[in-house]
């Protein structure tokens, strides 16, 4: 791979999501599964020698002192300098970049657009940098921006816990799914804020978990909170076991047979946002080394 590459961050689905506790310090204590799915916003780097991290493409409404994709550019950059790597293929030590990135995942949608384009910042950059960090290291560094960024590093579909970083790595079926887009935007500090939300579901073992096991636990205040989130679970539900990804406002249905999420996604009402997708067995970024 190099700096012409096309580098993909696909979405994610909670195919459940429970939490189970809360942590002295206010964070949650969760239980969920994550699967990758072939929704995906792609990301496209450009060298730099000026020591500039620039985002050529910037989202609305985000400086970029809070942005995901920056911030993790910027950590790597601290890493490469302090520790003498090279600038790939220039002999300086001036990393800098220009980011572009094509973004068709949906802020707040619960699908960790977000974390994942930090997630596939990361992993380009120690490559395309020529820093060689271990997916562990990266790890440890994606969890300091995002509790989600670790899991689209690890790659798997897994059964994760503690914030989110525990991670054991579960065998998810074959399926496509149908994936509705309500036109709201959920913010995930309001859904664990709110002093209706469920903290004391009993945690499992990840052996124990099967496909269509559990809930999500952050729906129910969902609902409440944007009735949007209710209509598209209604929707959606004579399909089947219907539930909320995250912390919203997208909505999905699994099926086993392709056939059967086309008809379903032909028969939704004129104006819904939806798509049919599919699930990946890995992330695409998986065998990079």
């Amino acid at each position: 791979m190099n700096w012409h590459q096309a580098w993909p961050a696909p979405a994610k689905l909670n195919l459940f999501l429970h939490v189970v506790g809360r942590r002295a310090d206010g964070y949650h204590l969760l239980q969920t599964v994550f699967r990758f799915i072939d929704l995906a916003d792609t990301l496209r780097f450009e060298p730099r020698d000026d020591g500039r991290i620039v985002l050529a493409t910037p989202t609305p409404g985000v400086p970029d002192e809070q942005n995901l994709i920056v911030r993790a550019a910027r950590e790597l950059q601290k890493i490469g300098v302090t520790e003498g790597n090279p600038f790939c293929g220039t002999g300086k030590t001036a990393l800098g970049t220009t980011i572009h990135l094509e973004k068709r995942i949906p802020m707040g949608g619960g699908l960790g657009g977000g974390s994942s384009d930090a997630a596939t910042t990361l992993l380009a950059l120690s490559h395309l940098w020529g820093l060689g960090l271990s997916r562990k290291r990266l790890q440890a560094i994606g969890l300091a921006l995002g509790a989600d960024v670790p899991v689209f590093i690890h790659g798997h579909s897994t059964f994760a816990e503690g914030i989110g970083e525990r991670f054991t790595d579960v065998a998810v079926p074959v399926c496509d799914y149908v994936l509705t887009m309500p036109e709201v935007h959920v913010p995930t500090l309001d859904i664990f804020r709110s002093p209706d939300l469920k903290r004391d579901t009993p945690a499992i073992r990840p052996a124990e978990w099967h496909a269509g096991f559990g809930h999500n636990d952050l729906e129910p205040v969902a609902c409440a909170l944007y009735p949007e989130v209710a209509r598209h679970l209604d929707l959606l539900r004579p399909f089947g076991d219907a539930r909320m990804t995250g912390s919203g406002a997208c909505c999905f249905v699994s099926f086993s047979e392709s056939t059967a999420a086309t008809k379903a996604l032909a028969t939704l009402p004129k104006g819904i946002r939806a798509l049919k997708i599919s699930g990946l067995a890995e992330h695409p970024l998986c065998g990079l080394t």
